[in-house]
């Protein structure tokens, strides 16, 4: 973590002891243990709080992309719908032979005879036909 080699911890251990005394060097190391124990613990706190809050985001994020893909499922289970119902109605003009037709339906379906166009009245062939081809030269 500190990169610290031997010989850096023997002299501090040296300095420690010249500065401190040896009567209340091991009383210092144990409130130094102390102490570095407490921020372990703490940096090991904040790192745990960081990391749920990130899992946090994390689930955040990941909920919103389901109610977004849950949007366009339900988009999408109504358009099926729709060409479902499209489709079924389509097949039912299409078969003329559909069981729910009555015969009355299919009598409204033909033209009455009196509406008929007239027949077209046999003429000229030469009136029919284009202007450069009836004056022949």
């Amino acid at each position: 973590m500190f990169d610290i080699g031997f010989w850096e911890v023997t002299i501090i251990a040296i300095i420690a002891l010249l500065v401190i005394g040896p009567d209340r060097l091991p009383e210092f190391a144990r409130t130094t243990g102390l102490w570095i124990r407490k921020a372990r613990q703490f940096l090991s706190g904040v790192k745990s709080d960081i990391d749920r809050e990130l899992r946090a985001e994390d689930l955040k994020r990941i909920l919103k992309q389901q109610e977004e893909f849950n949007a366009v499922h339900e988009i999408i289970e109504e358009t099926k719908a729709t060409i479902t119902d499209t489709t079924k109605q389509i097949s039912a003009i299409d078969d003329p032979t559909d069981a729910t037709e009555s015969p009355a339906n299919q009598s409204n379906s033909e033209p009455p005879p009196g509406n008929t166009p007239p027949p077209h009245a046999p003429g000229n062939a030469s009136d029919k036909a284009p202007k450069y081809l009836r004056n022949p030269r």
